[in-house]
C-alpha cells in the first residue's frame, strides 16, 4: 500500500501532455509506484481515559518519583565519595565511577556535523482546509521566508485554507503560497514577517551514487526536526504518485533511500554528507494494506533537486510552472487500451486491458496516441512504435518514460530509440513544452 495516497493505477494508457503518462492532483510507488508521500501526518486523536489512563498517570508518578530518587542518589553518592568510587571497611565491595564527558565538536562529513548545519534550514509546515488538517516539512531557501516543500503537503491550504510554518528556534509565522506544481508534487511557499532565516545550500542530485550515505530531515508525525540517516539505495526509479485533475500522471526519477521517511517528512530535505540538499522526501512504500499511516520500511523515495530546480525558480517568481513533453499517450507494451470515455484526449487515462498472450516480449513504453502537434508525431514516430531509450536511458515502462522526460527542459535535444516491427530506430527531437 502506498502511504497517504491511493495506490497508483497499474496498466492503462498512460497519457502525457509532457512525457508519456498521466499524473495526479493529491499524490498518494518502481513499478508500482509508491506512495507519494511520506505524505501529510495527521493529529493525534485525543488521549483516551479510564483504566489505561490511571496506569499512564501512576507509570508518569513513577517516572517522577523514580528520578527525584536517582537524582538525590547520585548528590549523596558524590558527598560521600569524592573520587567516584567507594569501598566499605573489610571488604572488596566498588561502585561506579560518576564522569562528565566533554562535548566535543562533531567531525566533518559525521551525521551529527550534517545535522547541526542543516536543522537551521528545515521547517515544519501546518496545514488545514476544507480537505482536512496535517503538518509536514519545508526546506528554507531564502532569509526572507521562501520554503520549498511538496505540493502534496500544502494542498489543502490551495483554496482558502490556513498555512503556519514553524521554524527551529521555536518561532511560528503564518504562510502564502507563491507557486505550485502538481506534476512534480513541489511547490513554493513565503513565511510571511520573517528574516535573518538560514537558507539551506543546494547540491547536485546527479552526483550521487548508489549506496552513498545521504540524510533525512524533516517532522515525522509532527515531530519537528527529526534527524534520520541511511543509503542511496536506488538512482532514477520511477515513482508514480498519482494523477492531477487533467490525469496527467505525477511520476519523477526518485532518488530510493533506506533512511527512515514517514508521514510528515515530505517536503523536508534529503541532504549528502557535505550538508548539502539533493533530494526532496516526497513518498514512500508500505507493507500495509490496511487504512491508516504505515511507518517506514526502508524504501523512502526523494524527488532528485537538480530537474526541478527551474520549476522552483518560476513558482518562486509567481510563474506558472512548465514542462518538457514528447505530446505522445503511452502505456506498458503488449497492452490494449480500452476504449471507455472520449478518446482522442491527450492526457485521457483509460485502462489498459490484460496483455495478449501472443504479444511480444518487449520492454519499453509502447505510443498508444499522439496528440495534436506531437512533437514525436513531427519526428516520424507512430502509434505502436516501443520507445527503449531516451539518449542513454533505457526505458522500461511507461512510467519510466514519463520520470525519464520530466528530468529534461522544454528545447532540450534529445534522441528518442524505438522498435517498429521489430526494427530498431532512432530519432532526434527537441522537446516541446506544456
Amino acid at each position: 500500500m502506498t502511504e497517504n495516497y491511493p495506490n497508483p493505477q497499474t496498466g492503462g494508457h498512460t497519457p502525457d501532455p509532457h512525457a508519456t503518462a498521466p499524473l495526479h492532483g493529491q499524490p498518494a510507488g518502481p513499478p508500482p509506484a509508491a506512495p507519494p508521500a511520506a505524505g501529510l501526518a495527521t493529529p493525534p486523536a485525543p488521549p483516551r481515559r479510564g483504566r489505561k489512563g490511571f496506569a499512564a498517570a501512576v507509570l508518569a508518578g513513577a517516572l517522577v518519583v523514580g528520578g527525584g530518587a536517582g537524582l538525590g542518589g547520585a548528590a549523596v553518592w558524590s558527598a560521600f565519595d569524592d573520587e567516584g568510587t567507594s569501598t566499605s571497611a573489610g571488604s572488596d565491595r566498588t561502585s561506579s565511577q560518576v564522569v562528565s564527558a566533554s562535548d566535543e565538536e562533531a567531525p566533518k562529513g559525521s551525521v551529527e556535523q550534517v545535522a547541526a548545519k542543516v536543522l537551521p534550514s528545515v521547517v515544519q509546515i501546518e496545514v488545514s482546509g476544507a480537505q482536512g488538517a496535517g503538518s509536514g516539512s519545508g526546506i528554507v531557501l531564502s532569509s526572507d521566508g521562501v520554503i520549498l516543500t511538496n505540493n502534496h503537503v500544502i494542498e489543502a491550504a490551495a483554496d482558502g485554507g490556513e498555512m503556519t510554518v514553524a521554524f527551529s528556534d521555536g518561532s511560528r509565522a503564518e504562510a502564502e503560497i507563491l507557486g505550485r506544481d502538481p506534476l512534480t508534487d513541489t511547490a513554493v511557499i513565503k513565511a510571511k514577517g520573517v528574516d535573518d532565516l538560514t537558507p539551506a545550500t543546494i547540491g547536485d542530485s546527479e552526483s550521487l551514487d548508489v549506496g552513498e550515505q545521504v540524510v533525512a530531515i524533516g517532522s515525522p508525525f509532527g515531530l519537528e526536526s527529526t534527524v534520520t540517516s541511511g543509503i542511496v539505495s536506488a538512482l532514477d526509479r520511477p515513482v508514480n504518485v498519482g494523477q492531477d485533475d487533467q490525469n496527467n500522471s505525477t511520476t519523477y526519477p526518485a532518488i530510493q533511500t533506506d533512511a527512515a521517511i514517514n508521514p510528515g517528512n515530505s517536503g523536508g530535505p534529503l541532504v549528502n554528507m557535505n550538508g548539502e540538499v539533493v533530494g526532496i522526501n516526497s513518498s514512500i512504500r508500505t507493507a500495509s494494506s490496511t487504512g491508516g499511516e504505515a511507518g517506514s520500511i526502508g524504501l523512502g523515495f526523494a524527488i532528485p533537486v537538480d530537474p526541478v530546480l527551474p520549476i522552483v525558480d518560476q513558482m518562486s517568481e509567481g510563474e506558472r510552472p512548465t514542462h518538457a513533453r514528447l505530446g505522445i499517450s503511452v502505456s506498458d507494451p503488449g497492452a490494449r487500451a480500452a476504449a471507455e470515455g472520449p478518446s482522442g484526449l491527450l492526457g485521457q487515462q483509460q485502462p489498459q486491458a490484460e496483455q495478449k498472450d501472443d504479444a511480444p516480449a518487449v520492454i519499453g513504453a509502447e505510443v498508444v496516441e499522439l496528440g495534436e502537434d506531437s512533437t514525436a508525431g513531427e519526428a516520424g514516430i507512430k502509434a505502436g512504435d516501443v520507445i527503449t531509450a531516451i539518449d542513454d536511458t533505457r526505458i522500461n515502462s511507461a512510467d519510466s518514460l514519463v520520470a525519464t522526460i520530466r528530468s529534461y527542459r522544454p528545447g532540450d535535444e534529445v534522441s528518442v530509440t524505438f522498435l517498429r516491427d521489430g526494427q530498431e530506430q532512432t530519432v532526434t527531437l527537441e522537446l516541446a513544452s506544456d
